[in-house]
């Protein structure tokens, strides 16, 4: 379980480290192409979205990493589940139908909160 576990969570960091990051670094019109929904929230949300998401990399990484702590990976894993949730019902909104990486998002989430019980 312990090998199962840092598959699947560093996939998922490393997605959100790379979608974080740009929502931290780049501008709204560099934004636009991946992201349709950035028009929509303003862009101190947007950049505080990315800066949640760099975070929540830090806790799946870390805490099992380090030892301190391992129920924030647990935490973290909730989080992101509950970001994608959210990231659907904005898509939803705005009339956008392609959440099918969003359910996949979930879904790794769910596997990863599962696995780092098992740590």
């Amino acid at each position: 379980m312990n090998i199962a576990y840092w598959i699947v969570a560093g996939l998922l960091a490393l997605f959100y480290a790379y979608a974080g990051t740009l929502k931290v670094t780049r501008t709204r019109d560099r934004l636009r192409p991946m992201m349709a929904w950035v028009d929509r929230v303003p862009l101190p949300a947007v950049r505080t979205l990315g800066a949640v998401e760099i975070l929540g990399t830090a806790g799946l990484i870390l805490p099992p990493l380090t030892g301190i702590a391992p129920a924030l990976a647990s935490a973290a894993a909730i989080g992101f589940v509950l970001l994608q949730i959210g990231a659907v019902a904005v898509h939803l909104t705005i009339e956008d139908r392609r959440i099918a990486l969003n359910a996949a998002l979930i879904v790794t989430a769910a596997l990863t909160l599962y696995l780092s019980t098992q740590l």
